[in-house]
């Protein structure tokens, strides 16, 4: 199998495997609107999905890692200038990376706080409800707010400005695939600022409405540029 068959394949396939995993937590786990609730919630709704939710959460991170080749036989495949290839390797396998270190909480992290969080009993079960919270609570943010989210998107969009320029400079793929790749990579870059400043606590709305579009139209460009390295 040639390197560009490999690449278009996994353009195919990856954002596939990403949405089809996003979707099956959504059915079951009301993801990702369940994030917004408070900890209690989703600790309760998390220990009853039981090993089905596991691994769905599981599917998704394998999604995010996947990236990494991607990223590398992309920027090999489309042959940009030097300085383009690699940054777009170097950016994308940091977006990839990110990604899956805010999405492995879920399979590895939260699963024991959820038993502890059920199984707390007695006189001291209140109080260990509480510290379960916390320690949900911080990690959901800086794990899932903070890394997957905030630079997920920040690189994620990088990434794509930068793989949009290296399909524009070269004569690979049409150059109209690259031309819509600059505002989707400006839509995602737009997530980086919905939980910043001010908008820290509660999420600026408008990032919130635009992202989850962004990354739709993210995963059609992604397979139609596969098809195009195919043809």
């Amino acid at each position: 199998m040639s390197v560009d068959t490999a690449t278009a394949i996994l353009l195919i396939l990856v954002p596939l495997a990403f949405n089809v995993a996003f979707f099956e937590l959504g059915r079951v786990f009301d993801y990702p609107a369940v994030l917004r609730k408070q900890p209690d919630e989703i600790l309760t709704r998390f220990a009853a999905g039981g090993a089905g939710l596991l691994l769905r959460w599981e599917a998704l991170l394998v999604a995010a890692l996947a990236m990494l080749p991607l990223a590398a036989l992309l920027a090999v495949t489309l042959a940009a200038p030097p300085a383009l290839t690699v940054l777009s390797i170097v950016i994308g396998t940091a977006a990839a990376l990110v990604q899956a270190i805010g999405l492995v909480r879920w399979p590895f992290a939260v699963p024991e706080l959820a038993r502890r969080y059920a199984a707390a009993d007695g006189p001291d079960r209140d109080a260990t409800r509480r510290t379960v919270e916390v320690t949900f609570a911080v990690l959901h943010r800086l794990l899932g707010v903070g890394i997957g989210e905030h630079l997920g998107y920040l690189l994620t969009g990088l990434w794509t400005l930068l793989v949009a320029a290296s399909i524009i400079s070269t004569a690979v793929v049409p150059a109209w695939l690259g031309a819509i790749g600059i505002p989707i990579g400006f839509a995602l870059l737009v997530g980086t600022l919905e939980f910043v400043g001010p908008n820290e606590r509660d999420g600026w709305r408008v990032a919130g409405t635009i992202v989850p579009i962004a990354y739709i139209a993210w995963s059609v460009w992604l397979i139609a540029l596969g098809i195009a390295i195919l043809v």
